[in-house]
């Protein structure tokens, strides 16, 4: 018997086409005005960390291709049960990082890089978990590199220096972050 089925093909390629189109108006279905605000953040800290503009772009092209292809995959519900709890453990560990990424720059000079690379590093070790069997190699290795960028201590240390240049660039990031919380998005 053939194993096609038209519902995993429609999948296939709708995942596709949204990855091959990922920009800020092709994405807007899962990703809302306040992380679409986070992540324009990130990129310009990443484009002023790495004073590549490219490689910021990358990142953040990265960051969206995932977004979108988590959020087919959960439109359609790809997601077995045990899967469901690994992403709620995630929304959990995600909450958890804001709340401290929140707290660390409400409270000057309470940074703990360490901390944030804990919880930076084990939201990449569910999130790939969660997708193992449902995306490619070259998906994790997004996953990977955009934890593996974010995750940077020096970036880290830098972004929460209260007297630095990324401090405008973490309020932002913050008042977004506390928007998504309000909002039980995160």
């Amino acid at each position: 018997m053939d194993a096609f089925s038209s519902k995993d093909m429609a999948m296939r390629v709708q995942k596709k086409i949204l990855s091959s189109m990922a920009n800020k108006t092709s994405v807007q279905m899962f990703i809302d005005d306040a992380t679409s605000d986070i992540l324009d953040e990130l990129y310009r800290v990443s484009k002023e960390y790495s004073g590549n503009k490219s490689e910021a772009q990358k990142v953040i092209k990265n960051l969206i291709k995932i977004v979108v292809k988590i959020g087919v995959l959960f439109r359609n519900n790809r997601f077995s049960t045990e899967e469901l709890r690994v992403a709620q453990e995630f929304k959990k560990k995600l909450h958890q990082g804001s709340m401290t990424a929140i707290s660390f720059y409400q409270v000057d000079f309470t940074f703990d890089k360490t901390v944030m690379e804990e919880l930076l590093t084990s939201c990449r070790d569910l999130l790939l978990t969660l997708v193992n069997t449902h995306l490619t190699p070259k998906s994790h290795s997004r996953i990977n590199h955009v934890f593996n960028h974010y995750s940077d201590p020096d970036l880290l240390t830098k972004l929460y220096d209260p007297s630095g240049p990324f401090r405008p660039n973490l309020i932002k990031i913050c008042k977004g972050l506390t928007k998504l919380l309000e909002d039980g998005t995160i």
